[in-house]
This record gives C-alpha cells, structure tokens and sequence, in this order.
C-alpha cells in the first residue's frame, strides 16, 4: 500500500473563539492510501492547542510510509495501527488520518460502507449538534440563522458572558443545548451555581467545566450537578479512562484525539463498561473525519460533528442531514466524493 500526504489550511466561516482562546483556520493533512487504483481518505485535523502541525504530522506520516510498503491490503487494521503507533509517542491526529484512510479503503475493497465494518447500525443514528463559538449577540444570531437544519446547539462558554450568550440564544431558539466551558470555570461552587441555571434553560450537558487537569474540581462538580458531565481536553485516549471516570459522568471521543476509528470503537466499549456516557466529538474538519465519526454515532448518547459545516474549504462533499442526524448511506468506505483531489 502507498501513503501521501498533503498540508491544508480549513478557513473558518467565522473566527472561532472558546474560552482558552481565538482562531480562523485550523491546520490539517488529508492522506491517501492507494492499493492499485483503489484509494482511501484519511484526515489529521490539528488544533494548535494539541501541539500537532503540518511539520510533526508530515514527518511522522513518513515514517509510516515504510510500514505500509509492507502491508499488502487494510484488513488487519488493528495489528497495522499497533505498529504506526509505536513508531513514536503522540501524533494522534496523524495516526487518526491512517486509520480514517485504512478502513476507507477496507470499505472500498470489500463494497461495504465502514459504518457496516464497525458494525453499527443506521437506524440508532442520533442528531449531532452545531457549534457556536463565543461571540457578540450580532453574530450568534447569525450563526443561528446557519444552525436551521440542526436540533441541538453547542454553545461555547467559558467567560464571564456566560448568561448574556445563553439569554441571547434563547432569545431566537427554544432547541436543546449542549454547553462547553473549555476548561473556563476555575471556581467550582460558582460553576455549580451556573450549571443550576443552565438546567433551568434547557441544557441538556455540561462538557469540560475546569481545566484539565484538576480532577478534583470536577469530581466535585459532577457528584452534585443536576446535567451529565463530560470529559474532553481531560481525555483524549483509552488508558486515560481509569484516570477520569471517577470525575465526569461521561467521556467525548474525537478520532483526532484517540488516533481513529478502532481505538475510539474501543473506548465506547470500556466506558459502557464503567456505566460512563459516550459522546462523538470532532474538530474543525472535512466530511472526511466528520463521516468517519459518523460510523460511530451510533453507539454514541450525544454527538457534536458538525466539524465540516464550520468550515468553507471542505473538498468533499457534505453529508446530508435529516431531522439533524447525518445519514449513514450504503456507499462502500466512508462514502466520500472528493471534489479537489489530493495530491500524489
């Protein structure tokens, strides 16, 4: 099997700010993996607070090359993901991109959609919210203008406007909200004091309240809010399970954070074992890694992938929407058309 690679910037259709900080693209690599005229789709989609970059991500994607020279075909997926990842610590977004890539082309090779491989199943799909990152009263009612096909709200907080934007929201929207705090609330008992109010306003969770690392803090938060408490920047791959599920309700799998779609089947098994609530989280990305997210949905309480309508450069196209859940469709892989081929 053949790797390449190359660098993209998606531009956001709006800055996006969170409560750690403001940005208007994000970088990313989308790979291919050829066998014969076969070619799968993968994606690296790189925040900056996750310390990946076009550079380390290409590099390591080199690296990978070699290993895959020897692979003959993707269906050991597993045994193939286990050698790239000890090729070196970190670079998750950089191996999700191989993994996204490698079971597109298993899809491909066998005419079966990868929802079908992981074996979930279409008619458990649930809605995925859409994401408005922090803003004036002006522009999030224009982002909720664009938000029209979507149920659920994901409403970045995080500041000290947290009311004035909920109120600005529910001055237009009575639809659900998912609430995310971005590590932004450093004062627990008055982060308890809002999550009573967010309640009363038709929030439905509270994601990453406090920074990341201060387990204690939200353990305390969780053993006495009334919404479900879900762990993000304080996880990101399966051995870090054990760490949080004494501190949150529930954990936010995103195939950047967790390096794809095998390692994050996995975590949906080990936090169904601990009784933990699962939701499918994405970063600003192309229908590629928001379509490889989808396949998971389905196992999923809560989804966020609305990566790709937040962006105005994805070159495949969109997946399509009905009552606010992206179909799962029967095309083979992850069922892309890519209008702007990548490079060989």
């Amino acid at each position: 099997m053949q790797l390449s690679c190359r660098p993209v910037l998606w531009q956001l259709r709006h800055p996006f700010r969170i409560a750690t900080g403001m940005r208007t693209h994000t970088q990313a690599v989308l790979t291919e993996i050829r066998l014969g005229d076969t070619v799968g789709y993968g994606e690296a989609s790189m925040p900056p607070y996750y310390g990946e970059t076009h550079e380390t991500a290409t590099a390591f994607l080199e690296q990978v090359k070699a290993v895959l020279q020897k692979e003959s075909a993707p269906f050991s997926t597993a045994a193939i993901m286990e050698t790239i990842d000890a090729i070196a610590p970190g670079h998750h977004a950089a191996k999700a991109s191989v993994d996204i890539a490698l079971h597109d082309l298993w899809g491909k090779l066998e005419d079966r959609p990868v929802w079908q491989l992981l074996g979930a199943e279409p008619a458990r799909m649930i809605p995925t919210s859409f994401t408005l990152g922090i803003d004036t009263p002006e522009v999030l009612r224009e982002k909720l203008a664009e938000a029209a096909e979507f149920q659920i709200l994901k409403v970045k907080l995080g500041t000290s406007d947290d009311k004035a934007i909920i109120r600005t929201v529910r001055e237009i929207s009575d639809k659900p909200i998912y609430a995310d705090a971005n590590q932004g609330w450093n004062d627990p008992e008055a982060a308890l004091d809002l999550i009573h109010w967010l309640a009363e306003q038709n929030v439905c969770l509270i994601e990453q309240p406090t920074p990341k690392d201060d387990l204690d803090a939200a353990a305390w938060i969780a053993e006495r809010s009334p919404l479900p408490v879900i762990a993000d920047e304080s996880f990101q791959r399966l051995q870090a399970l054990d760490r949080v599920k004494e501190a949150f309700h529930g954990v936010n799998i995103k195939l950047m954070k967790c390096t794809g779609l095998g390692e994050g089947l996995r975590i949906v098994r080990a936090a169904r074992e601990q009784g933990l609530k699962v939701m499918i989280g994405c970063m600003t990305e192309s229908s590629c890694g928001i379509m490889a997210a989808a396949a998971l949905a389905p196992y999923c309480d809560f989804a966020d992938i609305d990566g790709c309508w937040l962006i105005g450069n994805n070159p495949f196209d969109m997946p399509t929407l009905s009552e606010g859940c992206i179909e799962l469709n029967a095309r083979p892989g992850l069922g892309l058309t890519n209008t702007l081929q990548a490079g060989h």
